[in-house]
């Protein structure tokens, strides 16, 4: 049924295109391209805190769940610095995201937290390597045990 393989294709869609969108903010506020950090067309200069380390969060974080690499440790540090950057820097001007200019920071935020708790889903590294985990282990049961012992010493 469509029902059924429709969240097989739209998870991992989902997972990657959050991802790029993630890693392009960090590309702008690293190396100032795709306009720049805040549209300045400007980098944020190395080492300032926080806006240089956030940066490197979202392109690290972003490249690791577009390709679903530690999906789950990615995805959580980046809901992280994105709740970070809600309640810092957002909401000391307003409660509410849209009365205060933090929509994306708290839609990141929930996404990437949604993201650790379902996981990379099928096209991912994580999955590729973990059948391959998964097959590896079940070849080594099926032998027998003098085959594993001899394999291994």
């Amino acid at each position: 049924m469509i029902s059924e393989r429709l969240p097989r294709v739209i998870w991992p869609l989902f997972r990657a295109v959050l991802g790029l969108l993630f890693a392009c903010h960090g590309l702008a506020s690293l190396f100032g391209v795709l306009g720049g950090n805040r549209g300045s067309g400007e980098p944020i200069p190395a080492g300032t805190w926080p806006g240089w380390y956030a940066a490197v969060i979202q392109l690290v974080c972003g490249l690791l769940v577009l390709v679903g690499l530690f999906t789950r440790p990615a995805a959580i540090l980046a809901s992280g610095s994105m709740a970070y950057a809600y309640f810092v820097v957002h909401q000391k001007t307003g409660l509410m995201p849209i009365e205060n200019g933090g929509v994306n920071a708290a839609l990141y935020a929930w996404s990437f937290l949604a993201v650790a708790a379902l996981g990379a889903g099928p096209w991912s590294l994580d999955a590729l390597f973990g059948s391959r985990r998964a097959s590896s282990a079940a070849t080594t049961e099926e032998r027998p045990a003098e085959e594993v012992a001899a394999a291994t010493t």
